[in-house]
């Protein structure tokens, strides 16, 4: 390593090459990005319990207008009637 430290040369890297700068940051955006998609299924999708003691089938609590989908273009979610049964 010759008595230099990981960050100060990386920090030394990046002076002599500027270019890398806006490459390493949309990097760190995506890798954020994708890291809150992921907390964002494992907290708020109905696929996934973290408690099955309480709440074995959390998918049986939904409402039909509960919309739990990321994006959804042509579904009204707040129309939306129940036409299924209660278990």
């Amino acid at each position: 390593m010759g008595g230099t430290r990981p960050g100060f040369a990386f920090a030394r890297q990046l002076r002599r090459h500027p270019g890398l700068i806006p490459l390493i940051g949309f990097i760190g955006l995506g890798l954020g990005s994708a890291a809150l998609y992921l907390l964002r299924l494992a907290l708020c999708s109905p696929d996934v319990s973290w408690d099955k003691k309480n709440n074995p089938e959390p998918w049986n609590k939904l409402r039909p207008n509960d919309q739990y989908k990321f994006l959804a273009v042509s579904t009204d979610y707040k129309n939306l009637k129940k036409d299924r049964p209660d278990f």
